[in-house]
């Protein structure tokens, strides 16, 4: 029977089919003494010592903690990134990593748009000013018909794209690897980056964190922005420079942000970002549906139950490990 160590913390919270899956591959799931909590490299340490497969989410599992698994085979991570993940580390070892790209995607286009409009009609000031007995309309922004400048337009991307034009909004897109068929497809115009900086009346971020993109708007980027334009991040928060994007923001140059994720998290409460009124903000919670908790659960077992038993998964990382 193998051994598996669950850290993701909502892994099957809705659904019993992940843990069906897994009981159908002969799996075992090891206790884990921290339940909804994002575990630490030493947490990690304490708890991988005699485990065949782990099923993640934004856990530590650093080079330490790999070679600290010798019976390792799998990481299974419950959802798309792997930067929490030392995937050479791995690699190395032949331990396959695996995650759910496409599970979350809708679910993070609908929290994409939702922090458009939130940003743009200024929701969340309106709440609070209304609890606080303040009786006064805000005043916003209009999407219909405005630019929607996408960065990075792998499946999220698409989705967003997708429900932009519920919008009728004009679509600029840039991507290093882009897809033309669905470009085309969709009227997207592709552009470079400063181009679509210029031109867009809002902007939304959809990259995986990579060395590339760490700092990727920073405050010579934020300078080219349309002034009045609105930037939401729902993919990584080291992308944006939060300190040049406070200043931005507190200058007038942009109207609104909405963020979904930060360079730390949690953030710190007294963030000089909080202090802006005109800043919408979640934790990190783009992916947290019902709908896609339980899509992402199944497709992490499925990876895991598939590796174990020596059969491609539906989605690896690190391909090369596998028949070796």
């Amino acid at each position: 029977m193998f051994k598996i160590l669950i850290t993701a913390r909502v892994f099957g919270r809705y659904s019993r089919e992940p843990f069906q899956i897994l009981e159908r591959g002969n799996c075992q799931i090891v206790p884990n003494p921290w339940p909804g909590k994002k575990l630490k490299e030493a947490e990690m340490l304490s708890l991988v010592g005699n485990v065949d497969g782990i099923i993640c989410g934004e856990d530590e599992l650093t080079e330490r903690v790999i070679a600290a698994a010798p019976q390792l085979k799998v990481i299974s991570k419950f959802g798309v990134g792997v930067d929490k993940i030392d995937v050479a580390a791995a690699t190395r070892r032949k331990i396959a990593v695996c995650n759910t790209p496409g599970a979350n995607s809708e679910s993070v286009a609908d929290m994409t748009f939702c922090l458009l409009l939130g940003a743009a009609r200024r929701i969340a000031l309106a709440d609070r000013q209304v609890r606080q007995g303040l009786w006064e309309p805000i005043v916003g922004l209009e999407l219909w018909k405005k630019t929607l400048g996408i960065i990075g337009l792998g499946k999220i991307g698409k989705a967003v794209a997708r429900r932009a034009k519920g919008f009728e909004m004009r679509i600029l897109a840039y991507d290093t690897c882009p897809d033309i068929d669905f470009i085309q497809k969709e009227g997207i115009e592709l552009v470079t980056l400063k181009e679509l900086l210029s031109r867009a009346d809002f902007i939304s971020l959809h990259l995986p964190a990579t060395p590339e993109t760490k700092g990727l708007i920073g405050a010579e980027e934020l300078a080219l922005i349309k002034p009045g334009a609105i930037l939401v991040n729902t993919a990584r928060g080291d992308i944006i420079d939060e300190a040049a994007l406070y200043t931005a923001l507190k200058e007038g140059k942009l109207s609104g942000a909405g963020l979904d994720v930060f360079a730390e998290e949690p953030p710190n409460p007294s963030s000089s970002l909080f202090e802006l009124p005109q800043v919408v903000v979640s934790p990190h919670s783009g992916a947290h549906t019902v709908e896609a908790i339980d899509r992402m659960g199944v497709m992490a077992a499925q990876n895991l139950v598939k590796v174990l038993k020596g059969e491609p998964p539906l989605a690896i990382v690190n391909p090369e490990v596998l028949g070796g």
